[in-house]
C-alpha cells in the first residue's frame, strides 16, 4: 500500500500520540507499505512552529526521512488539480494533499471529517 500522512498524523506518529490509533500505527509501522510524507506537510509545520501555534524540538524532515519515509514534491499539476477541487475543505494545506494523493494515487491517512468527504483513497479512524 503507498499511503500519503496528512500533518497531524505526522505529528501524532512522531510524538507517539494515542490520538494515532493502533490501526493507523500497525499500517505505518508496516514495512510492506510505502510511507510518503508531502513537503506541503512540512512547509505547514514549519508555518505552525513559527507562528507557536504548535510546538516540537526536532525538525521533522529530518525525523520524517528517518523513518524512512519518502518526501513528497509538488508538480505543476498538482497545482492544477486543486483548481478542481470541489470546495468542501477550505484549508489550502489540505487541499494540495488532497490533490497529491490524487496525482500518486495513493491512500490519504487522516482523521480530518472534511478531507474524508472527498472522492479519494483513504485510510481513516
Amino acid at each position: 500500500m503507498h499511503i500519503l500522512l496528512d500533518t497531524r498524523v505526522l505529528i501524532w506518529w512522531h510524538e507517539k500520540n494515542p490520538r494515532l490509533n493502533k490501526k493507523m500505527r500497525d499500517i505505518i509501522a508496516d514495512d510492506a507499505n510505502e510511507v510518503f510524507v508531502s513537503i506541503v506537510t512540512l512547509w505547514e509545520i514549519a508555518i505552525k512552529l513559527s507562528s507557536k501555534k504548535i510546538k516540537l524540538t526536532v525538525s521533522r524532515k529530518m525525523e520524517a526521512l528517518q523513518d524512512n519515509f519518502i518526501l513528497l514534491d509538488l508538480d505543476i499539476l498538482d497545482v492544477q488539480r486543486v483548481m478542481e477541487l470541489p470546495w468542501i475543505h477550505r484549508d489550502p494545506f489540505d487541499r494540495m494533499l488532497i490533490a497529491q494523493a490524487k496525482r500518486e494515487n495513493l491512500y490519504l491517512m487522516t482523521d480530518d471529517a472534511a478531507i474524508l468527504r472527498y472522492d479519494l483513497r483513504k485510510i481513516e479512524p
